[in-house]
């Protein structure tokens, strides 16, 4: 009896506009796929502010640590992280930060976070249905704090998204994810999930973890101001971790 033959080899997986007999997107597949081999990033509410930390993953020890930039500024407000192709994630984040830009100009009032969100799934969800074109080959973690409080979305190359008490994308997703259920509550403070969010990252990379190829930033609720951690914050908060254990 014949054996039926695998989809790639029927050509499903050539075109973004092609669905397989079951029902898939074998391209979009491939980009979900793609956010999964990516650099670590996670993104939790706080009670007092919405936190994002990130691994830089820093493949060269000639590359200054300080010139990688995983985490980004939208707005005074908002802030985004990513795991996949990082060129895709700067074309999106850039998307956003002019969305912002024009909100304040159109309506002199500040972009609230869900409508970033939804501009990003919007293109996201285009290329999904476009011939010509390629899914994004990344998921965005966005933060922000807005007149509704503190909020959490994630982005997947579907053009789909979800709002978060707590969210981990990239390599390390299964080890952190499994930590965070353990551990994290939507009462602990920003400092909290800053430490929570470390302590993850030195468990899933283990010995090749370093304070240099960590990134994280926090939006207060009070102050709805995005704050960028300097690199003696982030040690300070490893030697906290270290003295713990």
């Amino acid at each position: 009896m014949q054996q039926p033959m695998p989809h790639q080899l029927m050509g499903y997986d050539r075109a973004i506009t092609m669905f397989s007999p079951d029902g898939r997107l074998l391209q979009v597949e491939y980009a979900k796929k793609t956010v999964h081999q990516g650099s670590t990033a996670m993104g939790m509410i706080a009670k007092d502010g919405v936190v994002l930390i990130t691994d830089k993953r820093i493949v060269d020890k000639f590359i200054v640590p300080d010139g990688i930039e995983k985490i980004w500024q939208i707005d005074s407000h908002i802030g985004a992280t990513a795991s996949g192709i990082l060129s895709d994630a700067r074309v999106l984040i850039e998307r956003a930060q002019l969305k912002a830009q024009q909100n304040r100009v159109t309506y002199d009032a500040p972009v609230d976070t869900l409508n970033v969100v939804k501009d990003i799934a919007a293109l996201k969800q285009i290329t999904t249905q476009s011939g010509g074109l390629r899914p994004f080959g990344v998921a965005l973690i966005v933060a922000g704090v807005d007149e509704t409080g503190p909020n959490l979305f994630e982005t997947d190359p579907t053009g789909i998204y979800f709002p978060y008490y707590a969210t981990v994308i990239g390599e390390a997703e299964d080890v952190i994810e499994e930590l965070l259920k353990k551990e994290y509550k939507n009462t602990m403070n920003v400092d909290e999930c800053i430490q929570l969010g470390i302590q993850g990252l030195m468990k899933a990379l283990d010995k090749d973890f370093n304070a240099e190829r960590i990134d994280a930033a926090y939006i207060n609720t009070e102050t709805k101001k995005f704050t960028r951690l300097t690199r003696d914050q982030i040690s300070d908060v490893c030697a906290k971790i270290g003295k713990k254990k």
